[in-house]
């Protein structure tokens, strides 16, 4: 069984600012939600997790799975989708114009922006992991959890249903939210 969380809660998810892949911290309600976490699914079996490696992400794996002996293997394929010079802007959906908003809106019609990732690149990389580390490890009948981030866990959920590129957002990426695949 495959199944997927996203991390908690950080300063930058409070205030509406892009991260991307900027490295910001769970803050205490992030860390309250990864407890949280811990507790409602301490009886979900897991043999292995894959994380980002980005300290949000590695914090709510930490928390989640203290007192397991689970192996947490980490792997950049994980990190969040790069938003590029938009990453730090905050309230981006107030800024009429700003092309990231496509991707949040109409995704099948994001074309990326400088710097950044379109969803193909997205796609690209989290199809890898999927064939190379999780794919093999489900024929095995392993139970495995990947702890990431909001598009990134989007693009995973969407490669693993078949679901339209369209259709990006349809499945809620809440924090914390054990999501099964």
């Amino acid at each position: 069984m495959l199944y997927i969380i996203r991390h908690g809660r950080t300063e930058w998810n409070k205030i509406h600012k892009l991260q991307g892949r900027t490295d910001i911290p769970l803050n205490e309600e992030g860390i309250r939600q990864a407890e949280e976490a811990a507790e409602k699914y301490k009886d979900v079996h897991f043999d292995i997790a894959f994380c980002s490696p980005l300290i949000r992400a590695r914090q709510t794996a930490d928390i989640l799975l203290k007192g397991r002996d689970i192996r947490i293997e980490y792997d950049d394929r994980l990190r969040e989708m790069s938003f590029g010079i938009y990453e730090g802007i905050e309230n981006c959906f107030d800024i009429p114009d700003c092309p990231v908003n496509v991707l949040f809106k109409d995704p099948a019609n994001y074309k990326g922006v400088p710097d950044g990732e379109t969803l193909e690149d997205l796609f690209k990389r989290t199809g890898e992991f999927l064939d190379e580390k999780i794919e093999p490890l489900l024929k095995e009948k392993k139970d495995i959890l990947i702890v990431g981030h909001g598009a990134m866990n989007s693009s995973i959920i969407c490669r693993r249903r078949n679901t339209p590129v369209a259709h990006f957002w349809d499945e809620r990426i809440d924090n914390c939210r054990l999501i099964e695949i």
